[in-house]
């Protein structure tokens, strides 16, 4: 097993001397180029001019993205809001219907309604967690 750790470390050793090799080649290979100073200089403010405009490029597509994400949020929790508005407003419903029936039935029947109301809050709950995962993978897609 040493020998084969041993290779292992020569073949990464061969792989770091060859990048510092490179590098240190393509930094020669420009000093040594046939350019002047001041060809050098301007071909370096050109690249970096163009980067620059990348780099603005760049932001201003981030810069969309990021608002059409914030709308889509905003549209998702709104619509998550006007969901959970309607289903409390359903068990509220639900509930009141069972304490009419509570008083005017037997203890045994208003179990039934708490167990009920219970399983249809437990429902609602997850619902809206359903909701609000869909809602976060879409904001994230």
């Amino acid at each position: 097993m040493s020998q084969q750790n041993q290779q292992n470390g020569n073949g990464r050793d061969f792989v770091l001397g060859s990048l510092i090799g490179g590098l240190v080649g393509a930094a020669v290979a420009l000093l040594f180029a046939p350019k002047s100073g001041r060809e050098l200089r301007e071909n370096i403010n050109s690249s970096s001019s163009e980067w620059k405009e990348r780099a603005g490029e760049w932001k201003d597509v981030a810069y969309e993205k990021s608002g059409v994400w914030k709308d889509k949020a905003v549209e998702s929790s709104s619509q998550l809001s006007k969901n959970v508005t309607e289903k409390s407003q359903q068990f509220s419903g639900a509930v009141k219907d069972k304490v009419k029936n509570f008083r005017s039935n037997e203890e045994d029947e208003a179990e039934k309604a708490a167990q009920e109301v219970a399983e249809a809050i437990e429902e609602a709950a997850q619902e809206l967690e359903k909701q609000q995962d869909s809602t976060t993978s879409s904001n994230l897609s």
